[in-house]
């Protein structure tokens, strides 16, 4: 038939051994270099100029050549039909292989000297629990368009997928806003970057024995703080803290969301990339897809924002690498979980069935157990062992805060069931929301600890390969978990039920008042 476009080419794998690009001998060592920047520039000049200083800074350098070198001339890789082989190592060879079918997710990174040099390291993943980031096939690193092609290649599943694709491929699901950049503070990391580094460098000046006391700047502002007074010094650290942590958070947020897209692609795979400095592109199987988890950290939940990660399989432990939507506003989050997940309505947005009254007692002990036994420990010292008195009042006026945290602890308690999803939400300081697919549950696990049978009441872990393996519904009347449990998955705890004695559990689960 005339007037019919061409079929596209189809992306073939290669049964020939491949080798890594051979620029990663630079790549690889400049990566490194990188991350050791800081802490050689503090060895070698700011110490007393001794030459060894100069020799091992210089011995560390060639090291890491080296290990380029011999990283490069002692990894190949072949794609068949069937497998993924990996031939890797010197001292400690390695022979890796694993079936193209058991392949969920492709992880494309390219991290500032992989840029550089137009090259991607590309991270496959299966349904195994990674225990490592090292663990699996690992292609560090191959070019850009190399890379593009073994993600289609290890994710094709049919004959007609094509080749190539244009670079705007795929239905757009969800785009980077500029106004979500006022989330940036909101996420915390700014007070962790602080904390880190202040860390680092105090470790730093204490293995170099540097005195930043003798330093001009420093000795300036030590000189104002010991001879100023309390109510001045600390207004005046706290604000400088928190214009450091808006300031580092902000760009946090840019160099890890920088560019980001979500879409979803006629391979059947969801691809999220961002990410400025190093870029990232994870690509997911929406048949692999369990789920989602919608985290609402206090401050971020105060702004009424959230971020998305995926419940799957494959994923690998390194950071963000389930990321299917960075800090924005809950609406947003909502929307795009009902994208991916193909729902008309998303399954975070319905109401919740509370837990019985119970269980806020629980939570308000567990809140305020640990800070009433804190604040007591501290009197004893305060008493017995010449201890300051402002460690246990500091701890004692924390107490209604405790209070606070466990009455939000229990009002985030809840669980439902839709026709597809089991949604479980807990916590305060980070709320989380998870939709879990009910097909994807393999089993359940009931807990009960002595204060919980006291109480009526036990957790209910759905058991799943996906995600972190197990999602828990915390504190449930102990009739409202076993009908929870029978209702996901019909008929599964009968035979259970029946050889304990126990009776079967009613047909629609509700909560125990």
């Amino acid at each position: 038939m005339t007037g019919l476009p061409a079929a596209p080419p189809v992306v073939e794998p290669s049964h020939e051994w491949g080798r890594l690009d051979p620029r990663m001998v630079i790549v690889r060592p400049l990566n490194e270099m990188l991350g050791l920047l800081i802490p050689l520039f503090a060895f070698v000049f700011l110490g007393n100029g001794e030459p060894w200083r100069i020799a091992v800074s210089g011995a560390t350098v060639g090291a890491l050549i080296l290990y380029g070198l011999f990283a490069w001339l002692t990894t190949k890789y072949r794609i068949s039909d069937t497998q993924v082989e990996l031939h890797k190592g010197l001292l400690l060879r390695q022979r890796l292989a694993i079936p193209r079918d058991r392949i969920r997710t492709v992880d494309l990174t390219s991290k500032l000297g992989h840029r550089l040099f137009g090259l991607t390291a590309v991270r496959v993943g299966t349904g195994q629990q990674e225990r490592s980031p090292g663990e699996g096939v690992v292609l560090d690193a191959v070019t850009a368009a190399e890379a593009d092609r073994l993600r289609q290649v290890f994710l094709q599943r049919r004959a007609d997928v094509p080749a190539d694709q244009p670079a705007d491929e795929g239905t757009p699901i969800s785009t980077l806003d500029r106004r979500w950049y006022r989330y940036a503070p909101m996420s915390m990391s700014g007070l962790v970057t602080i904390g880190i580094a202040v860390g680092f460098g105090m470790n730093i000046a204490n293995e170099l024995d540097l005195e930043f006391s003798k330093v001009g700047v420093v000795r300036t502002v030590f000189v104002w703080v010991t001879h100023s007074s309390l109510f001045t010094v600390i207004p005046a650290v706290v604000g400088v803290v928190l214009l450091l942590a808006v300031i580092l958070s902000f760009l946090s947020y840019v160099l890890q969301n920088h560019g980001y897209h979500l879409n979803r692609h006629a391979d059947g795979t969801v691809r999220v990339r961002r990410g400025l400095l190093t870029t990232r592109s994870v690509s997911v199987e929406e048949q692999r897809l369990r789920g989602v988890n919608l985290h609402e950290p206090l401050l971020l939940r105060a702004g009424r924002g959230a971020r998305l990660t995926a419940v799957t399989t494959g994923l690998g432990r390194t950071s963000g690498s389930s990321l299917l939507l960075p800090p924005a506003p809950r609406t947003e989050a909502d929307r795009v979980t009902a994208a991916v997940l193909r729902t008309d309505d998303p399954p975070t947005a319905v109401p919740l069935t509370r837990h019985p009254a119970r269980a806020r007692t629980r939570r308000l002990v567990r809140a305020i157990a640990p800070n009433l036994v804190l604040a007591g420990a501290l009197f004893l010292l305060a008493a017995f062992a010449d201890w300051p008195d402002w460690p246990w009042a500091t701890a004692t006026c924390l107490l209604p805060v405790s209070v606070l945290i466990g009455l939000d602890r229990y009002r985030n308690l809840g669980h439902a069931l839709t026709d597809r999803y089991l949604v479980s939400r807990s916590g305060s300081l980070d709320r989380e929301t998870v939709a879990l697919q009910r097909t994807g549950i393999i089993g359940w696990k009931f807990t009960q600890t002595v204060f919980q049978r006291r109480a009526a009441l036990l957790s209910v872990t759905a058991i799943t390969a996906a995600g972190k393996g197990g999602y828990t519904v915390t504190d449930v009347g102990e009739g409202a978990g076993l009908a929870l449990a029978d209702a996901t998955i019909p008929d599964l705890l009968h035979p259970f039920l029946t050889t304990t004695g126990s009776p079967p559990p009613p047909t629609h689960p509700t909560a125990d008042r």
